[in-house]
């Protein structure tokens, strides 16, 4: 069989040796809590500035369209991951359908979209804590908060807090999965302080106009506006589900629990959103939040809140660090699969004996994560990040139709509903999103990839396992 061929069997993806299969010990509430974790954050506290700055107050539809196409691929997701209770996510499933050279190519973009979504949240995160720090009284230089793009020279806080989530995830993920949840609790709390704040200030002229750089992404200027701009980084905020996919290895129930998690997570942050973002415009006009790097804490500053302002950013500090846990989590999945499958060094798929953690993968992606957050701007970080996930997005689309023509009747624990028009609709989503991402961002997209193939070509092609065990 031809290397871009060769597949790995559904049916085997339960019978992975002892030494290199990962602890079960997740249970439902734990996955809700990580998907909800990953996808509150960044997206959210910080995102909404950048999005409502390209698409005025349609920034709400822009939520709204980046929200639809996302609970479809999440209704994708779910399919599959109850069919392949592995770990892996998207690159597991394309692996087992679409064969090993595509599962490359989704593998190595997941790669790009965990590393820079970790980077991007620090990034979010350090504008918190130097926001609220600043109110505090304690002003650390300039030169320690931004990177040379802001004419800093490197973005301490947001390298500091990737190492310190590395080293929860090292002790173990029930552990770590336990403080992911306290923390959620914590952020939630605060988004509903200001959804209850904000609402007292609602003004309906704040909508007028309500699409001022109309529908499309184009270019005005030297910046990218429309709703679909904005939908295309704000997509940013919804994603964080296909965390909760990676951690099917190490879920007790994965045929249950799984979707609950999924689908759960999804729809609790979908709603939330939507209203978060309407309170937001409500109270303030968009102008006056889109440039700032913490907008909710500066809309209650400006609503003479000062305390729930600190509140805000006191809780932003204290629990974003749980969107960079949950993907720096399913970074080191996935990195941890690929290389058990020999298509990278397969002593990085080993995992510790006390902890029943990929340690070596967990330090790699600390330091990789922690270069890019010290160095980049938040808004090229997270329209990166957005064309992995497309791309995976995309990917696990496809393979929901393919496994429909190949083999329909295989026992589905979960079906996607109208199979046929849900999953065509999340890949001409995702495509739609992709093609909205600035021109530069999708060239590097290319660039990283052209360079995985590389990669692939001069060794995964060769080591691969099962290339070795023919």
């Amino acid at each position: 069989m031809a290397f871009w061929n060769r597949r790995t069997s559904i049916d085997v993806l339960d019978h992975i040796d002892a030494r290199h299969r990962l602890k079960r010990t997740l249970r439902w509430p734990h996955l809700v809590a990580l998907g909800v974790g990953a996808i509150v954050g960044t997206g959210i506290y910080t995102l909404i500035g950048v999005g409502a700055g390209r698409a005025g107050p349609a920034v709400i539809l822009s939520f709204l369209i980046a929200g639809i196409v996302c609970a479809c691929a999440a209704l994708a997701y779910a399919e599959l991951a109850t069919m392949m209770p592995a770990a892996g996510s998207a690159y597991t499933y394309t692996y087992a359908v679409g064969g090993e050279l595509m599962a490359w190519v989704v593998g190595w973009s997941l790669i790009l979209e965990y590393s820079v979504v970790c980077s991007a949240v620090a990034v979010g995160w350090s504008g918190y804590a130097a926001g609220f720090l600043q109110s505090i009284g304690v002003d650390l230089p300039y030169w320690l908060l931004a990177g040379p793009h802001a004419g800093g020279v490197f973005n301490l806080p947001a390298a500091v807090i990737l190492f310190a989530v590395a080293a929860l995830l090292m002790v173990g993920t029930r552990e770590s999965a336990t403080v992911n949840a306290v923390l959620v609790v914590l952020k939630l709390t605060a988004l509903l302080v200001f959804i209850v704040l904000a609402a007292k200030a609602f003004n309906g002229e704040h909508f007028t106009p309500f699409m001022p750089y109309g529908f499309q992404a184009h270019l005005d200027g030297t910046e990218v506006r429309g709703v679909m701009a904005a939908a295309a980084i704000i997509f940013f905020a919804f994603y964080g589900f296909d965390a909760v996919s990676t951690a099917a290895e190490e879920t007790i129930d994965p045929k249950r629990d799984l979707v609950r998690g999924i689908i759960g997570s999804m729809v609790v942050c979908t709603l939330l959103y939507m209203v978060v973002a309407a309170a937001a415009l409500g109270a303030s006009y968009y102008t006056d939040f889109a440039a700032s790097p913490e907008p909710l804490a500066y809309i209650l500053r400006s609503l003479d809140h000062p305390v729930a302002a600190n509140l805000i950013a006191a809780a932003a500090v204290i629990a974003l660090p749980t969107v960079i846990l949950a993907f720096m989590y399913g970074q080191s999945r996935i990195f941890f699969v690929m290389a058990r499958d020999g298509l990278l060094p397969q002593r990085l798929g080993t995992v510790s004996a006390r902890s029943g953690t990929p340690v070596a993968m967990i330090l790699v992606t600390a330091i990789v994560t922690a270069l890019i957050g010290g160095i980049f701007p938040l808004a090229e970080i997270a329209e990166l990040a957005n064309a992995g996930t497309l791309c995976a997005f995309v990917a696990v689309s496809l393979c929901v139709l393919a496994l429909r023509v190949r083999e329909p009747d295989r026992p589905r624990v979960f079906s996607t509903p109208w199979p046929w028009l849900v999953a065509p609709l999340a890949f001409v989503g995702c495509v739609y999103l992709f093609i909205s991402l600035p021109a530069a961002t999708r060239n590097r997209f290319f660039i990283w990839n052209a360079i995985g193939i590389v990669v692939y070509l001069l060794y995964g092609r060769l080591k691969s396992r099962l290339a070795t065990a023919r």
